[in-house]
């Protein structure tokens, strides 16, 4: 097994926020990845192919999976595949690759959100931690059905990347629910009378200047 992990063995209490597999070709990008969510406060557990992904998942039941889509054999797809009809356990997708087919499929698969790189791990915590809580909620919902109550408000839009990073902003600033932290998202965007997604990306990008050193 050429991956590593940061992760020894299932812990006996669970973590603050959760498990989650990441899984990325590129050891740089994985590493990166790795040390950011550990530091945001994630119990992680890593792979840098498909087949030693699904070994872990299968180990350590992670709450959610972050993958890159195109890698040497087992495609993040075919992870994401496996993880959804024999663990069901959710993911999102993490790719530089934004073409027709590749939109197609990530729909196809019902992803919980796709982010586009180059993103940074500033960029990428909220949209998990948004993940992480869309997950729970769905996972804490009892024999759903056609005939249940329809949510108060839509799901993310998984191919909308600014939307789950502002969700988790709102989430994060306010302690709101991803259902509040989205209809306040809406809101402000009806006030400032353009797309959610615009909205999104302007508060996205407000914090990444308020984070960024100064001019010299």
């Amino acid at each position: 097994m050429t991956s590593t992990e940061t992760l020894a063995a299932p812990s006996a209490h669970p973590p603050a926020k959760g498990r989650i597999l990441v899984v990325d070709d590129d050891r740089l990008v994985l590493a990166t990845l790795v040390h950011g969510l550990a530091q945001a406060g994630f119990d992680v557990v890593d792979a840098d192919n498909g087949d030693d992904a699904i070994l872990l998942a299968r180990q350590h039941k992670p709450d959610l999976a972050l993958l890159d889509i195109r890698m040497d054999g087992m495609s993040g797809f075919d992870v994401a595949a496996y993880l959804r009809e024999h663990l069901r356990i959710p993911f999102m997708f993490l790719s530089a690759f934004s073409d027709e087919a590749t939109v197609n499929q990530i729909k196809a698969l019902g992803a919980l959100a796709y982010l586009v790189k180059p993103l940074d791990v500033a960029q990428i915590v909220p949209a998990v931690e948004a993940a992480f809580a869309q997950a729970r909620e769905r996972a804490g919902l009892v024999a759903p059905s056609p005939a249940a109550a329809p949510a108060p408000v839509a799901p993310l839009n998984p191919l909308e990347q600014h939307v789950p990073m502002a969700v988790g902003i709102l989430m994060h600033r306010y302690s709101l629910s991803p259902d509040a932290a989205l209809q306040r998202l809406r809101k402000l965007a009806e006030r400032e009378g353009r797309a959610i997604e615009a909205s999104a990306k302007a508060m996205v990008q407000a914090l990444e200047q308020l984070a960024a050193p100064g001019d010299l």
